[in-house]
């Protein structure tokens, strides 16, 4: 069985990990305001968890897709939204969700995570892998990709969103005790990367790929 699904779900995760719109510039944000390790490292969770909230809810609404839904209409269909988000990502890179306050409680940061994954399309650029993701032994006579009504390929799709949001945790958490700690903020002003259009280029190369294979 072919690992590379497994491996590219993870680095996604930890392309949004080293995102600082993602959450990590957040938590340092409200770490440095409280003066506390502490509180940033509780910050990362209900972030995490507004990130898995999101892609999860993708990851069910394609598994119910590829249900009810011919796998030829299926691929060129989400190729298409990927193509088309990845051009509303280029053309608005700003489009999403601001806070104004720093005062927030656990699940406000939560629904702001939760937001700004959807709204940067997180999970949607899982699409091609889930729809050439393994079947489990027994499955492949019955429907392509993973099924809601199947237990073991329901369990597929759990997997993906934890090893997806896992990944993204260990990244942004090593990246914001390191910015807390030892190299500050002082680093976005002169190594900053335009991960907006980067991310919005992936967008449409995925869209284009899922087309291709």
């Amino acid at each position: 069985m072919s690992h590379w699904p497994w491996f590219a779900v993870a680095l996604l995760g930890a392309y949004h990990g080293i995102d600082p719109s993602m959450g990590w510039l957040f938590a340092v944000a409200l770490g440095l305001q409280e003066r506390s390790r502490a509180k940033l490292i509780e910050s990362l969770f209900p972030i995490a968890a507004g990130h898995l909230l999101s892609v999860g809810l993708v990851v069910a609404l394609i598994a119910w897709a590829q249900a009810v839904t011919a796998s030829q209409w299926l691929r060129p269909a989400g190729a298409a939204i990927l193509i088309l988000f990845g051009i509303f990502r280029l053309v608005k890179p700003r489009a999403h969700p601001r806070w104004v306050a720093m005062r927030v409680r656990m699940p406000e940061l939560a629904l702001w995570s939760f937001l700004m994954a959807s709204a940067h399309g997180a999970g949607l650029m899982l699409f091609p892998i889930l729809m050439d993701l393994p079947m489990p032994a027994g499955m492949h006579h019955r429907m392509p990709g993973f099924a809601l009504h199947g237990h073991p390929t329901v369990l597929q799709g759990i997997a993906v969103v934890l090893v997806h949001t896992g990944s993204m945790l260990i990244v942004m958490g090593g990246i914001s005790i390191a910015v807390y700690e030892w190299i500050g903020l002082a680093i976005l002003r002169s190594a900053w990367i335009n991960l907006e259009t980067i991310w919005a280029a992936a967008l449409i190369a995925a869209g284009m790929l899922a087309l291709a294979i």
